[in-house]
């Protein structure tokens, strides 16, 4: 019995510790199916992140779907290459389903404002249809009073290029590379070239609160402000001014206008017959205006080559010289940090062509072309459609033209003009 007992206690012994191996073999099992159940949940996290052919070679099971979504991933990646079909997916999206509608107008707008912005062209820019038909659309024929300043744009905002004399501004003391910050209180837009010609554009009397900024560069974003209340009148500046100085044809050019190398052809015709053995040609706080006025004035001087080349989508063009000069005598050109635009075509194709010595400080750098397209649904697009290069392929937006011989203006006196003048005496002398 004694012995009985004994076996019979190693059996339930035994049977106890083949319950606790099955049990912990249970609680295996259950965490092995756990661990399992999160490589399959992983997985499948990978198969919605197009990684189904990494899941499949796992040996894990992937549905039709899935797999139909990764034999079309690069359609899908295509397609939505555009903003458009991003869009449209949310607008369907939200059609379909949200409970709040889209104000369309609103929309549009805003998403546009900010395409514009991302393509990281300081001059693209939307105009909704009250601001463009506000703005932007020119004008009429008739001719409006304004408060005796020359603007230009830089990075799409309106700056002083020049300030007539003895005109409202220079008395409420507006200064060349102040920028306009607000017209009648508007300060709700950064306001273009265009948009303040047009604002500006008052009947003979009328009064105009501008308010300014006064940066330390053109580059700065803040300054500080003032504000003045102008008087609309009408000013008749010069575009052309010309003096003999010592047999050196001195001639100023303003801005580059449509009878600008007619006036410049003049200009020359008439100092040549005063005895100018060389000429003087400034450019300074010139805005730049008609690129073929340009290529004409260059055209005046240079007998063949090119003037300028333009980079398009389509590729690189160029114009060339007309081959009708009307003078080959020594050349400088002037010019400063507000020669702009086509202004700076210019200088570059006398410069490249070896044509002139160039004089000054180097110009603003903004050697590219903005185009503005009405939208059928309203409103319009400014955005930039070509770069000038110049003759030799030199980029001038972003870099300027570089002047042969570098000359800071001073306050006190010319200096500048005067160099230019004793550069011209030394190229007659050189021969």
């Amino acid at each position: 019995m004694a012995k009985d007992g004994k076996h019979k206690g190693r059996e339930r012994k035994a049977a106890a510790l083949t319950k606790q191996e099955r049990a912990r073999g249970r609680r295996t099992m259950r965490l092995l199916a756990f661990f399992l159940v999160v490589v399959v949940a992983f997985a499948a996290g990978f198969a919605v992140r197009s990684q189904t052919a990494f899941v499949q070679s796992l040996g894990f099971p992937v549905s039709p779907d899935e797999a139909a979504a990764t034999s079309s991933s690069k359609n899908v990646k295509s397609t939505y290459d555009s903003i458009s079909a991003r869009v449209e997916e949310v607008e369907d999206l939200l059609s379909g389903s949200s409970l709040d509608a889209v104000d369309l107008e609103k929309a549009t707008y805003s998403m546009l404002d900010d395409m514009l912005k991302a393509t990281g062209d300081p001059y693209a820019a939307y105009f909704n249809p009250d601001r463009y038909n506000g703005y932007i659309k020119e004008t009429t024929g008739r001719t409006y009073a304004g408060i005796g300043v020359l603007f230009s744009e830089y990075n799409g905002r309106a700056y002083v290029a020049d300030v007539f004399e003895g005109s409202e501004a220079e008395a409420k003391g507006v200064r060349q590379g102040d920028f306009v910050e607000a017209i009648d209180g508007d300060s709700s837009r950064v306001w273009s070239l265009t948009e303040v010609v047009n604002s500006l554009a008052r009947d003979e009397g009328a009064n105009v609160i501008v308010t300014w900024m006064r940066p330390i560069s053109l580059d700065a974003e803040t300054g500080s402000e003032f504000t003045t209340t102008l008087l609309c009148r009408r000013y008749e500046e010069v575009n052309v001014t010309t003096e003999l100085v010592n047999e050196v044809g001195y001639i100023r050019l303003r801005q580059i206008t449509q009878n600008s190398s007619d006036l410049v052809k003049s200009a020359v015709a008439d100092l040549t017959n005063q005895g100018a053995t060389a000429f003087v040609l400034d450019i300074r706080d010139n805005p730049g205006g008609y690129l073929t006025q340009a290529v004409d004035i260059a055209s005046l001087f240079i007998k063949s080559g090119v003037i300028v080349e333009i980079r398009t989508v389509d590729g690189v063009s160029s114009k060339t010289a007309s081959g009708v000069t009307v003078t080959d005598a020594p050349l400088v050109v002037l010019v400063n940090g507000y020669t702009s635009a086509a202004s700076e075509v210019l200088a570059a194709a006398l410069q490249d062509n070896q044509r002139a010595e160039v004089v000054g400080q180097t110009t603003l750098g903004k050697g590219s072309v903005q185009v503005v397209r009405e939208l059928t649904f309203g409103g319009a697009v400014r955005y930039t459609a070509a770069y000038y290069l110049s003759p030799l392929g030199h980029e001038i937006n972003g870099a300027g033209v570089v002047p042969n011989i570098m000359v800071d203006a001073t306050e006190d006196a010319d200096t500048q003009r005067l160099v230019a003048i004793d550069t011209a005496h030394s190229l007659v002398a050189r021969g």
